[in-house]
């Protein structure tokens, strides 16, 4: 008969057996067996921020997610090789304006498979989805309730389509930028911002910096909407300005201050437009916030130039001054600069166009180099493109275009922020390591949506039971092509892109009809 410390010993085995059976991933299902998977990723260097897995791996895919993450060879009814290329989560971009077919594409060879429209956000909401729906997407969308669409529609008695070509045509307006709103009108404007949680807007898009004459109670009674629905708002500040009153520091200030008094997850859109050359004083309060726990986030994109609308309000008045001695010539369309006369006119004939502005110059100096580093890692942070939409002769690319016109137009960054921060950061500068670099485009922006957004716990993860949205790049050769004077370039580098399990890019090549793309939503309140 076993003596009772046999028995004990034998307990405490069964025990420990027990409990490994739930942490460690089951065997793989085809080493078992089974049916094949429907899509396997051979023998890659497999990275997940979260875990620390950093290991070559075989990933097989079923029914969309991720069922197995295997040491040995797996069988797949299709195959990606994946030899000597980095195997990573999908790229998640909190700040993308360009949500049409063929910026999604331009997106995806970037390494994005979610691209999220939340600095503007949209509305009504409900619209929004439905007309991508319609039209698919090769990856994820998702939309915040515009702020700045409900002020416009109530101050100008214009509706809103759900299209950002809302905001362009606004321009013409001259109204909405700084008449303070009645209580009256606060009110109505909050249920057109209530309307779009209600429709699944991932939270609250807050354009304060083209508004800047709005009401410190609106955006109180904004942050208190956050609250309610515990949902983030996505803020580009009131004002962008190095010198005061009415400085960057200044909007920051309040952003800070509603944080504290709501207690609403208030989010930073590039931090490093908006700091400019302020970013040490204003870095320094935004981490003292958050060492206080405050809930505020940042995102920042690797570039010292911005994108917006000519007409916007940040040029206006004393702006080159505001913004540390801007001149015409920072701003400019196809590598091609303004003087005064031309911004002017352009300015007053068709204030929707859209611009490059130079903020700082990082190849000139080196102290906006690192203003810029400062920005764009700063702890906790995560890289968000601000991509936007593309023209061809003046007008948005809203067709199934591919490829994409010769004299197409954006910004750079709508077309290489992602390989552009692996190349520069990662790779030649050496500032940041793999896992974190990775971890700032994948599990970091994850994070900033996951308590509000149930969807985001399956993205940004690589491993099993998760959404199936993948890369697969080459670490020595993937890079950013587009410049300021060409931007219509793709990235290179990406040898597939998976997202919900199907590639829309294969071996380095769009796959034109895959469309896998779904759409990012919290639940809809009937």
């Amino acid at each position: 008969m076993p003596s009772p410390a046999s028995r004990r010993t034998a307990a405490a085995f069964a025990v420990l057996i027990a409990l490994a059976a739930l942490v460690l991933p089951p065997a793989p299902l085809a080493a078992q067996g089974a049916a094949p998977y429907d899509l396997v990723i051979a023998n890659g260097r497999a990275v997940d921020p979260e875990t620390g897995l950093d290991a070559v791996r075989w990933v097989g895919v079923r029914a969309g997610k991720i069922a197995a993450i295997s040491a040995t060879p797996l069988k797949g009814k299709e195959t990606l090789d994946a030899r000597g290329m980095v195997v990573a989560p999908g790229f998640i971009d909190l700040h993308a304006h360009g949500q049409y077919m063929a910026a999604a594409r331009m997106q995806a060879f970037d390494g994005v498979t979610t691209a999220l429209e939340l600095e503007a956000g949209t509305l009504p909401i409900a619209a929004a989805y439905a007309q991508v729906a319609k039209e698919g997407r090769p990856i994820n969308y998702g939309f915040s309730a515009a702020w700045l669409f409900g002020r416009i529609a109530e101050k100008e008695h214009m509706e809103p389509d759900g299209d950002i070509a809302f905001f362009q045509n606004a321009q013409k307006k001259k109204g909405w930028q700084y008449t303070i709103a009645s209580p009256e009108e606060t009110s109505r404007i909050m249920a057109r911002v209530e309307r779009g949680l209600k429709e699944g807007a991932l939270g609250i898009g807050v354009l304060a910096g083209y508004a800047p004459g709005y009401g410190r109670k609106e955006y109180y009674a904004l942050a208190q909407l956050a609250k309610k629905y515990d949902v983030p708002t996505f803020t580009h500040v009131r004002y962008l300005s190095v010198i005061e009153p009415q400085s960057t520091f200044e909007a920051f200030e309040e952003l800070v201050s509603l944080a504290a008094s709501t207690g609403a997850h208030m989010h930073i859109s590039h931090l490093n437009s908006n700091s400019t050359r302020d970013i040490p004083i204003i870095a320094e309060m935004i981490r003292g916030a958050q060492q206080r726990g405050l809930k505020i986030t940042t995102e920042a994109y690797p570039y010292a130039a911005g994108s917006t609308v000519v007409g916007a309000e940040i040029f206006r008045g004393n702006w080159r001054e505001r913004m540390g001695g801007a001149q015409a010539s920072d701003i400019e369309v196809n590598g091609k600069p303004y003087n005064d006369s031309t911004l002017a006119e352009v300015q007053e004939k068709a204030p929707g166009t859209w611009i490059v502005v130079h903020f700082m110059r990082p190849t000139e100096s080196a102290q906006d180099q690192a203003y810029l580093d400062q920005a764009v890692l700063f702890p906790g942070g995560a890289v968000a493109s601000d991509a936007m939409p593309w023209t061809s002769q003046g007008k948005t690319i809203t067709e199934d275009v591919w490829p994409l016109p010769a004299d197409a137009f954006a910004h750079p960054r709508s077309a290489g922020t992602f390989t552009r921060f692996l190349r520069d950061y990662v790779r030649e500068r050496k500032k940041v390591d793999l896992r974190e670099g990775l971890s700032r485009v994948t599990l970091t922006p994850a994070r900033i949506l996951e308590g509000s957004v149930p969807q985001m716990k399956q993205k940004g993860r690589l491993q099993v039971g998760k959404d199936a949205d993948v890369v697969v790049f080459d670490l020595a050769t993937v890079s950013d092509k587009a410049t300021f004077t060409a931007p219509n370039q793709r990235s290179v580098g990406m040898k597939h892109v998976v997202v919900n399990g199907v590639p829309v890019i294969r071996e380095g090549e769009l796959v034109r009809g895959a469309l896998p793309g779904r759409a990012i939503r919290r639940a809809v309140v009937r």
